[in-house]
């Protein structure tokens, strides 16, 4: 079990971390278009440049905490190559998440449950078929599937609801600007 603490402390903390995704970026949520307010991926570029400073800054740091080499080239390509997909894959998925948490008005409460189930749903998929020749598939998978879209379904609709407040306007805000002052 020793082994299995560090895993499992970063899942927990990746579970959190995404699991405040979909409300963090349901914060930049306006309810009216441009040319007034802004479209749904002028928050998105953002994403990007904290996935450029992430990756880039946190992956050569623990590169060379571990004694890699920087090369990637000849048969240190293969990281690359799927790194690069695995990123792609991430960055398709965020923009599909900005774009559904946009268009839901913001609604992390459907969108995330759907998104996490659906992830843990595919992952067992790609894994059942990827491995269908060497190994019997349980039954009990395509039951936890079920379970898992019962839970999303259950999840989604039995979490609270709130209503968002007022989007703040350049008014208001000085406003509550100068009441903080008094």
């Amino acid at each position: 079990m020793k082994n299995m603490l560090i895993p499992i402390l970063f899942a927990v903390a990746t579970a959190c971390c995404w699991g405040l995704y979909g409300p963090t970026i349901g914060n930049a949520q306006v309810k009216v278009p441009p040319p007034q307010g802004w479209s749904p991926f002028k928050p998105y570029v953002f994403i990007g440049i904290a996935y450029l400073v992430l990756a880039i800054g946190g992956g050569l740091i623990a590169m060379k905490l571990k004694g890699d080499t920087f090369s990637y080239a000849g048969e240190h390509f293969a990281p690359a190559k799927w790194g690069f997909l695995a990123g792609g894959l991430g960055a398709a998925g965020a923009l599909c998440l900005t774009t559904a948490m946009m268009t839901s008005r913001g609604n992390a409460l459907l969108v995330m449950p759907i998104v996490f189930g659906g992830a843990v749903c595919v992952t067992a998929a790609y894994s059942a078929f990827k491995l269908r020749e060497q190994t019997t598939i349980s039954p009990a998978l395509w039951i936890g599937m079920l379970l898992v879209v019962i839970g999303v379904v259950t999840v989604a609709r039995n979490t609270p609801h709130g209503h968002a407040g007022k989007p703040k306007t350049p008014a208001t805000e000085a406003a509550h600007e100068s009441a903080d002052h008094d």
